[in-house]
């Protein structure tokens, strides 16, 4: 409310003409539940830039009622306040925890909860859902959500080069984070990856559906083949091409993982004398010594 570019939309059981009035007013119903104690609650509800056209200053607060229905912010004072200091259209909810009858008004599950009714409205409505990360205003960003942000940058392109697992770790060991391995228990079986930035640990999946272990791994094995192709053309072509790195194939150099799909990366017939290194070619015959034939 103190913003210059703050204004109230809507408010319920509260005065507005000044932020002391409105203190007073919350404060007041406050004592009728002195034990609870963050009794004010805080909401933003923001839409894409895309639904400009959409939203009115009546539409808004309608939006904020039918939200607080869903979440079960009910029989309460409030105050419904949008801010228009960014290109995002987007609404702050300050409401009283303390309901007009001295009920507690529960806070629990709350961001479960919320993500739940955001996506429920944005498609009742046909609000713009945004495509992966790519429209985030990352100036805003604080804690956590920045660390998130940072990493799915910062692994996105290093998953766009990177032909192996030792490529990936080195791209990425550069820009300070560090890849964490979950196994299977009891076994060398790797089943989920974690990446470590600044002290914070997050999961692949939590960072971005598409930076799981399996994902990631899918998109190094494209990567691995769509060089071999590269390779394959310019060999068919008569023109050498440049002398590839050690580890052809691109689980090469991960530790103890599993490299059942070493045999088909040797049996490639264009390639095979020009990129295995020596140390692959032992790991080869110790391999055919346990009973594997090419």
């Amino acid at each position: 409310m103190q913003k210059e570019q703050a204004i109230v939309l809507h408010s319920e059981g509260v005065r507005t003409q000044d932020v002391k009035s409105a203190i007073h007013d919350f404060n007041a119903q406050r004592q009728m539940n002195p034990e609870l104690g963050k009794a004010v609650g805080h909401l933003v509800l923001s839409w894409s830039g895309f639904d400009k056209d959409k939203l009115s200053p009546k539409i808004m607060v309608e939006r904020a009622a039918e939200y607080m229905a869903k979440m079960k912010i009910q029989n309460t004072q409030y105050l419904v306040v949008e801010h228009r200091d960014t290109n995002q259209p987007h609404i702050h909810i300050l409401y009283n925890r303390v309901d007009n009858a001295g009920k507690s008004i529960s806070d629990r599950f709350q961001k479960r909860i919320n993500q739940k009714v955001c996506k429920e409205m944005t498609l009742k409505h046909g609000y713009y859902i945004g495509k992966g990360k790519t429209l985030v205003n990352r100036a805003r960003l604080k804690g956590i959500d920045k660390t998130r942000y940072e990493l799915a940058d910062q692994i996105k392109m290093a998953s766009r080069s990177a032909v192996n697992w030792k490529q990936f770790e080195g791209a990425l060991s550069s820009s300070g984070i560090t890849l964490i391995y979950k196994y299977k228990s009891s076994t060398d079986q790797i089943e989920g990856i974690s990446f470590q930035k600044d002290g914070t640990v997050l999961k692949g999946s939590k960072v971005d559906r598409s930076m799981s272990f399996l994902a990631l791994d899918r998109k190094l094995r494209e990567n691995f083949q769509q060089q071999m192709s590269v390779r394959r053309r310019m060999w068919e072509r008569g023109t050498p091409p440049p002398a590839q790195e050690e580890m052809p194939s691109h689980r090469y150099g991960l530790p103890h993982y599993k490299e059942e799909n070493l045999l088909k990366d040797l049996m490639d017939p264009v390639t095979q004398h020009d990129t295995i290194n020596p140390n692959l070619k032992r790991k080869q015959k110790r391999k055919k010594s346990r009973g594997l034939h090419l």
